[in-house]
């Protein structure tokens, strides 16, 4: 799964590496603790014209009647995404790239202590997760909301969680965001074992209220 994560790229730079036009309201960056609820960045492709565009992390079926109307849906496992109603459509219509410089994730010792460790592209890159996204509305409102896909851990993410985001390579964007046709399903797999790096990061992060850089020191 994919609970929290941190983006430290500038608006600028994410708008020229993914070849997208920037809105006038992306969230604010650096952001070392971004959390379930908050505004995030993500890549959307409609005619072929890519954007840079803020969206809700937790995702909104048509049918909730307000914002807590049920289960908060940040995640959608691939192994289901084509069946459950509330992801079905967006993963067949509404797919984007929701960018990161790393994420977090948990374990316990022997005292069940919560443990976090952070997660980061072993060569440097920036992350791509695989995305879903919809506008929901309600009262004259309207969000637009968005979840992360997950899949299965590979080999080495596994010592930490049995489950890890999906991470698209940049050769993947086009087909993930429909620009390439068919065929993004075969993209919802674990990254590469030499992808990614891990270490440990101070349990401060286990609150979501904190921020900083020193989120992401290793320990």
């Amino acid at each position: 799964m994919c609970g929290r994560f941190a983006i430290t790229l500038p608006d600028d730079a994410m708008a020229s590496l993914f070849a997208a036009v920037p809105g006038n309201d992306l969230p604010h960056v650096p952001n070392y603790n971004v959390c379930p609820t908050n505004q995030v960045h993500t890549v959307t492709s409609e005619d072929g014209n890519r954007r840079l565009r803020p969206m809700r992390w937790g995702f909104l079926p048509h049918w909730y009647k307000a914002e807590n109307d049920g289960p908060l849906l940040i995640n959608a496992r691939a192994e289901t995404i084509a069946e459950k109603p509330a992801f079905k459509a967006a993963a067949r219509e509404r797919r984007c790239l929701i960018p990161a410089s790393g994420f977090y994730e948990w374990t316990k010792d022997e005292d069940g202590k919560r443990l976090p460790w952070y997660i980061h592209p072993a060569k440097g890159e920036v992350l791509a997760f695989a995305g879903i996204w919809q506008t929901w509305e309600r009262d004259g409102k309207a969000h637009t909301t968005c979840a992360i896909v997950t899949t299965g851990a590979n080999k080495v993410m596994s010592k930490i969680h049995h489950r890890m985001p999906v991470v698209l390579a940049a050769a993947d964007w086009p087909l993930w965001l429909g620009e390439a046709g068919k065929g993004a399903a075969a993209l919802m797999s674990a990254a590469p074992e030499d992808a990614l790096e891990f270490y440990r990061v101070d349990p401060k992060v286990n609150s979501n209220r904190v921020a900083g850089e020193d989120l992401i020191a290793p320990i």
